[in-house]
């Protein structure tokens, strides 16, 4: 296995870890949302690389599962409400009109972030394709929280 890979597959492994640990909690903290609108967001593959849904449920909780390895703040419920503000569940969402597209840097993904946001906020271990739904997810969580405390905060355009 070439170095490059080892560190994946150790997030990998340790997002699956975390995953197995949390789910009993996970159960009784998180509302069933959904079900059907997350999966029709989902790619049809049926599960990411690190083993969770290939839908907007599995992308929320693979991102929270490294979030809470980076010790960035953030729950399920903030999470969703945000993305369905701002993308409607959508990772391949972009915004061609407000004033960040027209000064030529539109808001992408499922959380609607700008490329030098993304850039900037960008977690390591997750792609650094800002259409990638669990990067995405991420780097918007790893700003929210700088700027706001927590994607928790956050109840309107960020």
């Amino acid at each position: 296995m070439s170095a490059a890979a080892q560190p994946r597959r150790a997030r990998i492994r340790l997002a699956r870890t975390v995953a197995a640990v949390c789910a009993g909690a996970a159960v009784f903290t998180l509302p069933l949302v959904g079900a059907g609108s997350a999966s029709a967001a989902g790619t049809g593959s049926g599960t990411t690389i690190a083993g969770y849904p290939d839908n907007l449920d599995g992308w929320i909780r693979e991102s929270l599962a490294i979030m809470a390895e980076r010790g960035i703040p953030g729950t399920y419920n903030g999470i969703h409400r945000n993305i369905m503000r701002e993308s409607s569940g959508n990772p391949k969402a972009i915004n061609l009109w407000d004033s960040n597209a027209v000064k030529g840097t539109p808001s992408k993904g499922l959380l609607q972030v700008i490329d030098p946001t993304f850039t900037a906020y960008h977690v390591p271990g997750t792609s650094y394709d800002p259409y990638d739904p669990v990067a995405n997810i991420t780097a918007a969580c790893n700003y929210a929280a700088a700027r706001y405390g927590s994607i928790d905060n956050v109840f309107g355009a960020y």
